[in-house]
């Protein structure tokens, strides 16, 4: 019979995957899409351009110049609004931007729980 001696090895857990997480910016930018509308997503027309110049009123929330935090922001405002019904093209826009789906998850946990207590705090 032989024996193998593993006391020098150190022993791993079966799982090394790396945990996601979002930096904080990532988070305060999920935060900010919670008060953005649904209508932040598309371009504004020509008609609403002239009639925010005129009359001002309420802007859609400007595309942010890093178009990794913009995918976030985009799936993020999704999330708030809809919940887990996400458009296919909007996820792989996300995967496609450089997040995992630990992080679309880990996104999703996250808003689902805020939606959850925003709902708890208006039954009251």
């Amino acid at each position: 019979m032989a024996y193998l001696d593993l006391t020098g090895f150190d022993r791993q857990p079966a799982s090394t995957q790396a945990v996601a997480e979002l930096t904080a910016l990532e988070w305060q930018v999920v935060a900010i899409a919670q008060r953005d509308r649904l209508s932040s997503l598309e371009a504004p027309s020509r008609w609403a351009r002239f009639l925010a110049i005129f009359f001002g009123g309420d802007r859609a929330s400007p595309r942010l110049a890093d178009s990794k935090l913009e995918a976030l922001r985009r799936i993020a405002v999704l999330a708030w609004h809809k919940g887990y019904a996400l458009p296919k093209q909007e996820i792989a826009a996300f995967h496609a931007s450089g997040y995992s789906l630990e992080h679309l998850e880990l996104l999703l946990a996250r808003v689902s729980e805020g939606r959850s207590a925003l709902n708890e705090g208006r039954a009251r």
